[in-house]
């Protein structure tokens, strides 16, 4: 759904088997295209809800400023267990899908992902 310049994206979090079976990391996330439009969505973790569960996927609907095609995705952990995401998959009405692959730890307290602007 886009409006004057608001787009709508789902994207889907799958956490890795090798991550702890829940965490109680505060994770956040940033995305965005080559000509510095970017969506920031703070807080996506909620402990009560299970989100970021080991084997698991979970899927938020974010709103945020429309972007072209989705280039750079960062994700920013912190706190004490050491989520390990396995890959983001972002939609988005105006763009194809794209996932990004991790599968490996996010250092604590610092924005930690792929910028793949400059190779599309």
């Amino acid at each position: 759904m886009q409006n004057f310049g608001s787009c709508r994206y789902t994207v889907i979090i799958k956490t890795s088997c090798s991550s702890p079976r829940y965490t109680r990391d505060q994770i956040s996330l940033s995305f965005g295209d080559g000509y510095r439009n970017q969506v920031y969505a703070p807080r996506l973790d909620d402990p009560g809800s299970r989100a970021f569960e080991q084997c698991s996927s979970d899927t938020y609907e974010i709103n945020g400023p429309c972007v072209r095609q989705i280039c750079y995705v960062y994700v920013h952990r912190s706190g004490p267990d050491g989520w390990i995401p396995e890959s983001v998959k972002i939609f988005s009405h105006n763009s194809k899908a794209v996932t990004f692959t991790f599968n490996t730890h996010v250092p604590e307290s610092i924005w930690f992902g792929h910028n793949y602007c400059n190779t599309i």
